[in-house]
């Protein structure tokens, strides 16, 4: 049964606590309770933004690159139902001042059909693409993947039948709770398969990758020059910010293909 819009209201007036309740899952009775109402048969995966170079891509060939995006676009064209939602709870819910409001989640699978029509609208192929390009020009990351969160909160099923798309920013994604949540159940919000990023000798240790870039937390300094953790769930946006360049990402044009046998497996939007 789908979400009255007044269980939407609380959802948002109460996501200022949502960083407490995650330093509440490392707690390992609340951890087990949360991790099965919450977030059982999660598998996410952020897809970098497009200004990177895949592995042994030569840059004259740029024109063949096999795009991240282009994993949203393969499930986007296959499924059979396609549900835009009119705002973005997170940036709604935070009076996001940076990012485009009215870009909020894309959800794809019969499971659409279950959400409460006040909060968005069934959508055709065209303008569900349209969508998540209108969501990458306002600088936002794809995060993809199965979302039991998504389920619940909205009062969807089956979890088999609905993919997420979310559409983040870096202020007020409610994945910012990362750092703070118990590590079994962050682990389940990844990177795109074969992403790697590293800080390379260009480097001058001014910082700006550290100031409200990372919301995994997953970038500091260290001996005045970047150092990139295990925490780094391959956005990229620290890659952007850099004045010096120093940062690269680079990922293996065979990823798309594992990425969405990967979803596959997990999802079923046709």
């Amino acid at each position: 049964m789908s979400r009255p819009l007044w269980f939407v209201s609380l959802l948002r007036s109460t996501f200022g606590s949502r960083f407490l309740l995650a330093r509440l899952t490392r707690v390992p009775l609340i951890r087990g309770l949360v991790d099965r109402a919450l977030f059982e048969g999660d598998d996410l995966f952020y897809l970098p933004r497009e200004t990177r170079i895949p592995v042994d891509q030569p840059l004259s060939r740029s024109e063949e690159m096999v795009l991240p995006s282009q994993v949203v676009t393969s499930f986007v064209e296959r499924a059979r139902y396609h549900w835009i939602m009119d705002t973005c709870i997170c940036r709604v819910s935070s009076h996001c001042q940076d990012y485009p409001l009215d870009l909020g989640c894309l959800f794809l699978g019969e499971a659409v059909l279950n959400i409460n029509p006040k909060l968005g609208h069934l959508a055709t192929v065209e303008e569900a693409l349209d969508h998540v390009r209108r969501c990458r020009e306002a600088g936002l990351v794809h995060l993809v993947g199965r979302n039991k969160l998504d389920t619940v909160w909205l009062g969807v099923a089956p979890g088999h039948k609905l993919l997420t798309i979310c559409n983040c920013c870096p202020c007020c994604c409610l994945w910012r709770i990362l750092p703070d949540l118990d590590p079994s159940i962050g682990a389940k919000v990844g990177r795109m398969p074969t992403v790697e990023v590293r800080v390379t000798a260009r480097c001058v240790g001014c910082g700006h990758c550290t100031e409200g870039v990372c919301f995994a937390g997953a970038i500091r300094l260290e001996g005045g020059r970047a150092v990139v953790g295990d925490a780094c769930r391959g956005c990229g946006r620290c890659v952007d910010v850099c004045p010096q360049g120093a940062i690269e990402l680079t990922y293996d044009p065979g990823a798309f293909k594992t990425a969405v046998d990967r979803l596959r497996s997990l999802v079923d939007v046709s």
